[in-house]
């Protein structure tokens, strides 16, 4: 769990000097969430429904994935959606920008990135996700639906649906808000949300189930070279991850039958060349999001796992009834 402070999994007799803080940050989470509700702070509304797939704490929880698989099924159904996400931790963050599929991870962030390059719809970023989907739409009339791939708390952008994605695993840790623990908002939130996914673990009633699947590699070097994780049974094996929950990637390999060398990095990580050297290694496996800032100076070893969420169809025809006119 490296980058994802110990304590907000446990009580300490830190939190003791951390709790008023996190009230304090409940507190003013709150009054800005009623500003909006009393229209004293300003939104926008677009001219398309809008879906908004985001969580309540901090660290990943598997909303890319979602995402992509909600996109997808969209659009076998006939919609035509695009895709707006904050950039997070990259340098054309402030700026609107529609990702290519070779813009540089440091540039647009990586979670953009890897959604753009399923070149399943578009993808734009901006820190004004407003903004960006005016822009997108501007520039794609074609769209009749944005995603907001995080931005629950962004509340400028008003929504028709939201989803909130949970990790099943580690749930709301010790149930505080930052800094005492890993909410951002209070669990009381979810009561207002349309619908919970939870990523892994088990689905409590009024929840529903995802499982993130992946079974093939491919090559960074060479994408149309693939195996399947057979293939890598007997070689000396290293795994990174640079995403919210580390170990989630690593426990994946382990069903697969993958014994691996663990090197867990924080979420967004910038890798470096010589954290991708290590000689001893036959394979160094990783993820899609770990790839696309590795692509610069990887080597024939490294191979990516591509991963889709599962989810239940009645989700799907939950957020179609929902912004269907």
């Amino acid at each position: 769990m490296r980058g994802l402070p110990s304590y907000w999994y446990r009580l300490t007799p830190l939190h003791a000097v951390l709790y008023p803080f996190s009230l304090f940050f409940r507190f003013i989470t709150a009054l800005r969430r009623l500003g909006y509700r009393l229209h004293l702070l300003s939104s926008v509304k677009l001219p398309v429904p809008v879906i908004i797939v985001g969580n309540i704490s901090v660290g990943g929880t598997g909303k890319t994935p979602l995402t992509l698989s909600l996109v997808q099924q969209m659009i076998a159904q006939g919609w035509h959606p695009g895709i707006v996400s904050r950039g997070y931790g990259g340098k054309d963050e402030p700026r609107l920008h529609e990702v290519q599929v070779d813009d540089l991870a440091e540039e647009v962030g990586d979670e953009p990135l890897l959604m753009a390059q399923r070149k399943l719809c578009p993808v734009w970023t901006g820190r004004d996700r407003p903004a960006a989907a005016l822009a997108l739409l501007r520039a794609h009339p074609e769209c009749d639906v944005i995603f907001s791939d995080d931005g629950l708390q962004h509340y400028r952008l008003q929504r028709d649906v939201e989803i909130a994605v949970i990790d099943g695993e580690r749930r709301f840790g010790n149930g505080l808000l930052l800094p005492a623990g890993p909410l951002r908002e209070p669990v009381s939130r979810l009561q207002q949300v349309d619908a919970v996914v939870v990523n892994g673990g088990v689905a409590q009633d009024g929840e529903f189930a995802m499982q993130l699947e992946g079974t093939r590699f491919y090559n960074l070097l060479n994408p149309e070279l693939t195996r399947m994780a057979g293939d890598f049974i007997g070689q000396q094996l290293h795994a990174i991850a640079g995403i919210g929950h580390p170990q989630r990637f690593f426990s994946h390999l382990q069903q697969l039958g993958l014994q691996c060398t663990p090197h867990a990095f924080p979420d967004h990580h910038a890798y470096t060349p010589s954290e991708l050297c290590l000689d001893n290694a036959d394979a160094l496996l990783m993820t899609e999001k770990d790839a696309v800032k590795c692509t610069a100076f990887a080597s024939e070893k490294c191979w990516v796992l591509r991963v889709d969420a599962q989810i239940s169809p009645a989700l799907v025809q939950l957020i179609t009834k929902k912004v269907t006119p």
